[in-house]
């Protein structure tokens, strides 16, 4: 049975994939901070591991790897999800505590969960595993509003490349999915924010999560000697390419 560790799994795009590749027989780690929404999604599936965690506590994400290592004796893919928005303003009323939380858990904590995948991936037998970073189309093009989020996502990206150039002599792919407006709590959010501003707001289009979900199983799914290195799903009719 092949293994995934999915972090940000209780909710949104962790949550959908979460379903897709434990509907695929995988043994799927399921790690977040809300253990109660963990075991809900984890019913009744044997191949569901609960991992209660908090992306940018060090010591907890050693501790939900271990045991997850423990249980199933290797890591074959790593889907490094979670992440937050933060404010949405402009740069000057942006508070500095909310730009430094959104870094500490989009690239502190993605680094965390990609340090402890890649060490693992590097010493099993056999060696080499899939990293999946999940960007944004904020780390190509910004929607106004998101410094925060945008800045962390272009991170990512630079992440991305590393990873993948360092993990070569090992046998480690990464790739990143840039998803674009799937219909998550957080997408949710935002336009409860922007209806919140102009009541007559037009909101962008949105796509179902199932088909971010389909394209990570898709890219998990491919031998080591192949990679998609980038990829973008999003809505179609989303204001995208040409967007400033």
């Amino acid at each position: 049975m092949r293994t995934i560790l999915i972090t940000g799994a209780s909710s949104g795009i962790g949550a959908a994939t979460a379903n897709k590749f434990l509907d695929a027989g995988w043994c799927v780690g399921l790690i977040a901070r809300r253990v109660d929404r963990l075991k809900a999604l984890a019913e009744g599936r044997e191949n569901a591991i609960v991992l209660a965690a908090d992306v940018t506590d060090a010591a907890a994400m050693k501790a939900a790897f271990d045991q997850f290592i423990g249980q199933t004796g290797r890591l074959d893919v790593l889907f490094n999800n979670a992440g937050i928005f933060g404010p949405g303003a402009v740069p000057d009323e942006v508070p500095l505590a909310g730009f430094e939380e959104v870094l500490n858990v989009n690239i502190r904590g993605m680094f965390i969960a990609a340090q402890l995948a890649f060490a693992q991936m590097r010493r099993q037998s056999p060696q080499g595993g899939r990293i999946i970073n999940n960007g944004s189309l904020s780390a190509h093009n910004p929607r106004p509003g998101s410094i925060c989020y945008t800045t962390s996502k272009h991170a990512i990206t630079g992440m991305t490349r590393s990873l993948s150039l360092d993990g070569r002599p090992y046998d480690i792919a990464c790739g990143q999915i840039d998803i674009g407006n799937a219909k998550t709590e957080l997408v949710e959010d935002l336009n409860a924010r922007i209806l919140a501003e102009n009541s007559e707001a037009e909101l962008m289009p949105m796509m179902d999560v199932a088909n971010a979900a389909n394209s990570v199983l898709h890219m998990a799914g491919m031998p080591l000697s192949a990679n998609v290195q980038f990829m973008t799903v999003m809505a179609t009719k989303m204001p995208y390419i040409g967007r400033g």
